[in-house]
């Protein structure tokens, strides 16, 4: 990828890929469709999500993967959620119209029962080379039904040319006894928010704030409040393998005290978080009105793109902030998988094994992949600063991945968001929101 282009595609990028609701957009078809579906017939079909790095390293491939395999590669592409859609339909229509599809980590527990298990795939040299809940990431009941692709977690991004002014570095040592740098810490990220957040310009108005808080009606919300939980101690999340539910319990009430004392009390953070999501909080921070943001890992702004943003070249990366209980953060993993109508099942994984080969394509598109190796080699170039603190990140004692159950997303949406929006705008407290989310919760759960 053109790194003089990365910036320009960031924004669209995380909002297609990791902000986990609906999009609009038109189907298309690279390739014929083929109307036989005889398993003689040289072609597979794999479904992807429109604009996608899926999309694209999948059409950047299909040449080669056909001068190999002889099969010619078909591509649909679809918005976002029109991937879960086709492929719960032809879970149950067996037919079988897809061979390959790539999906978000959230839809395994919904559509496990149409999908290949992929065991084979997973050698241990496979293993030995995924961060950890990569592999149950994409299993269910104990069955691996996915191939990793990529995978991302939040981590913290921070204006360098603020954090080593010596005017600054001064004046925040007196004010708080301790070195300015990269916060590690829930304490130290406070504080260096409450500092940075200032009238610049000394027009009477706030101008920089230390960083933002997302409050909006979609996942990210839940997904940050969720990272912070299970930095002080949360394990596992919202509820455990016996279908009790934790979002109630102290790890859970402290993470979101702690955001609602940021937004509220120390109002080191914009104005209308409710309205505040990634792709909010990365125009505020590329417009150079927030000193931090908590983002995901491929948001790095490389400092080759000056001419991208008013702070490009001067933005670094440090791994997520800690609680008591370590660095936690909820990964956002996407995997391939087969349906198990697929007339072509033995070419389907070979074509999967095909692309795991060319797992260092997802990094220069997106900038981040699924292979610790991936990682590890790309993390010594320059523009991929970023993968050193997000492979801290992954690797930390407290991240895990959201649990695997069909009714995550009523949860989420009928419980979890309009809880943390209750607390953010003042109108229950935190435990009285998580109260009211475990009642929602355990309704739903409900046999």
């Amino acid at each position: 990828m053109n790194r003089k282009k990365y910036f320009a595609s960031i924004i669209s990028l995380m909002i297609a890929a990791f902000v986990f609701s609906g999009c609009s957009g038109n189907q298309s078809t690279v390739g014929t469709k083929d109307n036989d579906k005889n398993s003689n017939n040289k072609s597979i079909t794999v479904l992807v999500e429109g604009g996608s790095p899926a999309f694209k390293v999948a059409k950047q491939t299909a040449n080669e993967f056909k001068k190999q395999s002889g099969y010619h590669v078909n591509i649909e592409a679809v918005p976002y959620i029109g991937v879960y859609d086709k492929l719960k339909a032809e879970i149950s229509s067996r037919a079988g119209a897809y061979d390959v599809a790539t999906i978000d980590i959230l839809w395994f527990p919904s559509l496990a029962g149409g999908l290949l298990p992929l065991d084979d795939l997973i050698t241990e040299d496979v293993k030995n080379d995924l961060f950890p809940g990569l592999i149950s990431g994409g299993s269910y009941h104990d069955k691996v039904l996915g191939m990793p692709v990529w995978t991302n977690a939040k981590t913290l991004l921070y204006r360098k040319d603020l954090f080593e002014n010596e005017e600054n570095k001064t004046s925040f040592k007196e004010k708080y006894g301790y070195d300015l740098l990269p916060p590690k810490n829930w304490k130290e990220y406070e504080d260096i928010a409450r500092f940075f957040t200032k009238d610049t310009d000394k027009d009477g108005q706030i101008d920089l704030y230390g960083t933002t808080v997302f409050g909006a009606n979609n996942g990210d919300s839940v997904a940050s409040w969720l990272d912070h939980a299970a930095q002080a101690g949360a394990k596992p999340l919202v509820v455990d393998e016996k279908g009790k539910v934790l979002v109630n319990t102290k790890p859970y009430v402290e993470a979101l005290e702690f955001l609602t004392n940021i937004l509220n009390k120390d109002k080191s953070v914009p104005p209308g978080a409710l309205e505040i999501a990634s792709a909010e909080t990365a125009e505020l921070f590329w417009s150079g009105k927030a000193a931090m943001m908590l983002a995901w890992g491929h948001f790095y702004v490389p400092s080759n793109d000056s001419n991208q943003s008013e702070v490009a070249g001067k933005v670094g990366s440090a791994p997520m902030i800690s609680g008591e209980s370590g660095i936690g953060a909820v990964p956002g993993p996407w995997y391939q998988v087969v349906p198990k109508s697929s007339k072509k099942q033995k070419i389907a994984k070979e074509y999967m094994k095909f692309l795991f080969d060319k797992n260092e394509l997802y990094m220069t598109t997106l900038g981040v992949a699924a292979r610790k190796s991936v990682f590890e080699s790309f993390s010594e170039k320059d523009g991929y600063e970023h993968l050193k603190p997000l492979m801290t990140t992954l690797s930390g004692p407290q991240t895990q991945n959201r649990p695997p159950i069909k009714e995550w997303q009523q949860i989420e949406s009928e419980a979890l968001i309009p809880a943390v929006q209750y607390a953010l705008s003042g109108e229950k407290t935190p435990q009285e929101a998580l109260d009211w989310a475990a009642n929602i919760i355990e309704g739903i759960l409900e046999p």
